[in-house]
């Protein structure tokens, strides 16, 4: 039997993806806002394409502010967005 994939929303494109294909965001207990590569950590995470586009797209609809309902300043995002450059994508 297959196993189902689960699967998430971006919250910049808002496609639905497979888990594995995207990035996690993590909202740790102390609202730090943190990037989560193993997609294992305790918060609560928003996802993301890897894409800087996607980002960019968040940013301007406010979906992670949403997802991790809380206000993000602009510098997490920036940092953020430097992190996602480090990953090497697009």
């Amino acid at each position: 039997m297959n196993k189902k994939v689960p699967m998430r929303q971006c919250v910049g494109c808002q496609e639905m993806k497979s888990k594995k294909e995207m990035l996690r965001i993590l909202k740790t207990a102390e609202d730090e806002i943190v990037l989560d590569a193993t997609g294992r950590k305790n918060g609560r995470g928003a996802y993301l394409c890897f894409s800087k586009e996607c980002l960019l797209k968040a940013r301007k609809n406010k979906g992670l502010e949403r997802s991790l309902k809380m206000a993000i300043p602009p510098a997490v995002y920036d940092s953020l967005e430097k992190e996602l450059d480090e990953l090497g994508t697009e």
